[in-house]
């Protein structure tokens, strides 16, 4: 397997390239993959910004940032057009990731935008007066496909899917990849699938293997060479509110995600 080397330290910052994470089925790694991911870029001295795009605010939660509590969330960007987005993003305790957060108010943002004008758009105007800011933005999108989702994939220069080793969820990929080819004929030409994933993955388990192998041989190179392990201390760290690089630096997960991002970068698909 390849050793993807340490990032070299960028001279200047922005502009971003957005990356949206998506996956219709829940349970997949897709939040624990955007905060990690996020983490281990920042480390790595790029600026990054995690737009938490799901009404669960999941991955606010897991940086520390009670959403609940706030009056303003990305929710009021898009419904908005007088709220700076500057005045919505959190600082985070880790050095260069910040937080565009949300909560439940986003779940009524999909019945409301039905009857904009440009609805699929809302979230790249929301983004771009602060691309270049940042060198990473990421999109964490909710489970679905819907107007939300696409309003992500709208915005971004590029996909990725985190996909859990089991069966069932690999079955889901053809929908998602048929999802994202119509928003690139009809939405944003610019629009690529930049990796799929391998998360909760078990090398004890013939099921495990035999999935890699089988999205390796559809999806050839698109497959990244790094797998994301299942383990206990992903949700630990997120009941901490955490990222696992800093609540357990040494643990394999921890190193897995530093791969995840030494690889992309190589890749070219980070910045």
């Amino acid at each position: 397997m390849t050793e993807f080397p340490t990032p070299a330290p960028l001279a200047s910052h922005g502009p971003a390239r957005i990356i949206a994470l998506c996956n219709q089925k829940g349970g997949v790694g897709k939040t624990t993959t955007s905060v990690n991911l996020a983490a281990a870029l920042a480390e790595y001295g790029r600026r990054v910004l995690l737009v938490d795009f799901d009404p669960q605010g999941a991955a606010s939660a897991a940086l520390g940032i009670n959403s609940n509590e706030l009056d303003i969330t990305v929710y009021d960007l898009l419904m908005r057009q007088d709220v700076p987005i500057a005045t919505v993003i959190h600082s985070t305790n880790i050095p260069d990731l910040d937080v565009l957060p949300a909560n439940i108010d986003l779940s009524a943002a999909e019945l409301q935008l039905v009857n904009e004008v440009a609805r699929e758009s809302a979230l790249a105007r929301a983004l771009r007066g602060i691309q270049d800011e940042y060198d990473v933005i990421l999109i964490d999108c909710q489970p679905s496909l819907g107007l939300l989702t696409v309003n992500g994939l709208v915005a971004a220069h590029g996909v990725l899917i985190p996909l859990a080793c089991e069966y069932f969820a690999m079955r889901g990929v053809a929908l998602l990849t048929e999802t994202i080819g119509k928003v690139q004929d009809r939405l944003n030409p610019r629009l690529e699938i930049d990796g799929i994933i391998p998360t909760m993955y078990d090398g004890r388990t013939l099921h495990s293997q035999e999935v890699v192998a089988r999205v390796r041989e559809a999806f050839g190179d698109k497959v990244t060479q790094t797998l994301i392990n299942r383990t206990v201390k992903f949700p630990d760290a997120s009941v901490a509110a955490e990222p696992i690089t800093t609540f357990a630096p040494t643990h394999p997960g921890a190193r897995q995600y530093r791969e995840l991002a030494r690889e992309l970068v190589s890749r070219g698909v980070a910045a």
